[in-house]
């Protein structure tokens, strides 16, 4: 079905309006929640393959993009904020349940909704990023957010090199003017740097990038996602020469338009609240997530390659999981990468809740 078919709606919820686009008149609801730097268009080779199988497709903006508010306060971003407006789409939309899917800071809100409101989310599904409990992330050394993930950032990067969450995070919008100045081009490079297309470093290729041993994972993230303090994150990326195959001229166009439209600082808020979210999150650290889960990564996804522990201990946290796949081949933007193979894996969850 073409885009312009699919309903568009904006609600009121939680005081701030949330755009939506919707597949489907009837069935259960299946939410999906988008991450950075996206918008409910990343969902786009779902929607048609979930409502033909009898299921409401919603796609959202999340707050701080598209022609959702935006919001000026930086504790408006916090996760708790986020949960609260995937539970008021829910009951606008008239339903009193549903699955909820997350991609990139997505995938943190989805787990964090099906944690902390099983009586609305039936089922969890997160692309890219496992169950990182109050630390989100599932980062290495601290899969269920054991310490503040400033601490954590601080001792990944080392005194000299910055964690990319906390160059985004950086006060005075030192990440919003780098991307500003080439929109396009910091998109496309973040596009192509961080899927399966880009080539790897001689000295990994060939490597299972799913079981580096720590200090080697380490060194690992340390290369891809930390930037030195006197750099801009985009030394770490690569413009290509021509777009990814999975993506194309007018899909780029969208996005980059959005991003222009509504600037980068309600995107990038979200960056600046992951201790918040941590102290937020606290009273839940040992409850665990009971409703059934799936988790889909991909083998070249950063995020990934970094949760390995996580990814491994997931069961000590998650007591329904129902899969855990890592698709060969795949790098960070799973859904667009591999559209076919998400969509039967979350064909085949719905179908057995």
């Amino acid at each position: 079905m073409p885009l312009s078919e699919w309903e568009e709606r904006t609600v009121r919820v939680n005081g701030q309006r949330i755009h939506l686009r919707i597949a489907g008149t009837s069935g259960p609801i299946v939410l999906m929640v988008h991450g950075f730097p996206e918008s409910w268009h990343s969902w786009r080779h779902q929607m048609d393959a979930l409502s033909d199988a009898g299921y409401r497709a919603v796609a959202m903006d999340v707050r701080g993009y598209g022609r959702s508010s935006k919001p000026a306060d930086v504790a408006a971003y916090r996760i708790t904020e986020s949960v609260a407006d995937c539970v008021g789409v829910v009951e606008a939309l008239g339903e009193s349940s549903a699955v909820i899917v997350g991609h990139d800071y997505g995938a943190p809100v989805a787990w964090a909704s099906a944690w902390t409101r099983p009586d609305v989310f039936r089922g969890v599904v997160a692309l890219s990023v496992p169950f990182g409990g109050r630390g989100q992330s599932g980062l290495p050394g601290n899969p269920f957010g054991e310490r503040r993930p400033s601490e954590v950032y601080r001792e990944l990067a080392g005194p000299d090199m910055l964690f990319y969450q906390e160059y985004f995070a950086l006060p005075g919008g030192v990440a919003e003017q780098e991307i500003e100045e080439d929109v396009r081009s910091w998109v496309i490079s973040g596009l192509y740097s961080l899927s399966a297309d880009r080539p790897l470093p001689p000295e990994l290729a060939g490597a299972d990038l799913t079981s580096l041993p720590p200090d080697f994972l380490r060194e690992f993230v340390r290369g891809a996602m930390c930037v030195p303090r006197t750099e801009k994150f985009g030394a770490r990326l690569e413009l290509p020469e021509k777009l990814p195959h999975w993506i194309d001229q007018d899909e780029v166009d969208f996005l980059v338009a959005e991003l222009e439209h509504t600037g980068l600082t309600g995107p990038l808020n979200y960056y600046r609240t992951l201790d918040l979210n941590w102290e937020v999150l606290g009273e839940y650290q040992d409850s665990p997530v009971t409703v059934p889960a799936l988790f889909i990564g991909g083998d070249r996804d950063v995020t990934t390659i970094w949760s390995q522990e996580a990814i491994a201990r997931i069961g000590e946290k998650v007591h329904d999981l129902r899969g855990s796949v890592i698709l060969a081949n795949c790098g960070h933007w799973i859904q667009q990468e591999q559209p076919e193979a998400v969509n039967r894996e979350l064909l085949g969850f719905l179908s057995g809740l």
